[in-house]
């Protein structure tokens, strides 16, 4: 009787996972924040300061414009509303939207999509401009940077990116939208947006929440952005699907 040596059966080895991405943002997301560190790049180790002044003034946005006859002036008060939005003025300024936008902006673009974000991000940007143009009409202030869109971003998550009361195992961005009056009854919600709230009032007055409170912050801007995020995400929203893929992941906001 001949044997045979058979060697023991190999273990079942579980499939390997593929490797998490480094930077697990959405793709619009993560462009914005290279396009913003792009430009802070390029102002801050190229520009000379006259260079600094000019891109300041053909991109930033000047109230005093708008009082200024077309007669007198170039086409800058049309882009301005929009470009000054990539514009910042510190490595600080830079960091504290960046990490924001990353926050707030992560479940809004994966709900809404690349082109949709994108038109959120020039209205709210240009709906934050106008509230801070009504309060400081005609005056020869200059404002740059993202906070209003991070603001708009951050009143659109209020209507759908909080957990919910009777908390389902879902990912954030896949939530049912709230209507204004459910997001007013949710206590999340409402303590956000006071706490939100009093920290721009409290900057209004002068009390400063980051930083030394040496450079002035456009609380205004911020709170034109937040109402616009807020008002109006809707026409910005799509139906999530009723059942997530199992692949995607949770985005949970932390702040």
């Amino acid at each position: 009787m001949n044997e045979h040596s058979v060697e023991p059966e190999a273990e079942m080895e579980p499939p390997a996972t593929p490797p998490s991405p480094i930077f697990n943002l959405p793709g619009p997301v993560l462009a914005a924040l290279i396009l913003l560190a792009l430009i802070y790049a390029v102002q801050s180790l190229l520009l000379s300061s006259n260079g600094l002044d000019w891109l300041f003034f053909n991109f930033g946005f000047i109230p005093l414009r708008y009082i200024t006859p077309l007669s007198e002036q170039g086409p800058q008060l049309f882009w301005t509303p929009i470009s000054y939005s990539l514009l910042h003025g510190s490595i600080e300024h830079i960091v504290f939207n960046g990490l924001w936008l990353m926050a707030f902006g992560t479940p809004v673009a994966r709900r809404i999509g690349t082109f949709r974000f994108i038109a959120f991000w020039v209205l709210s940007a240009t709906a934050s401009a106008a509230l801070h143009a009504a309060l400081n009409w005609g005056e020869a202030t200059l404002l740059i940077g993202a906070s209003g869109v991070v603001s708009g971003l951050m009143g659109a998550a209020c209507r759908f990116a909080f957990p919910p009361e009777q908390r389902i195992a879902r990912p954030t961005h896949l939530h049912r939208r709230l209507s204004m009056v459910e997001a007013f009854r949710s206590r999340t919600v409402v303590a956000f947006i006071l706490f939100w709230f009093v920290g721009n009032l409290l900057i209004a007055v002068g009390v400063p929440l980051v930083g030394d409170g040496s450079q002035a912050i456009a609380w205004d801007a911020h709170i034109g952005g937040f109402i616009f995020g807020f008002v109006l995400f809707g026409f910005f929203d799509r139906e999530p699907p009723t059942v997530p893929p199992i692949s995607e992941t949770s985005d949970i906001l932390q702040s």
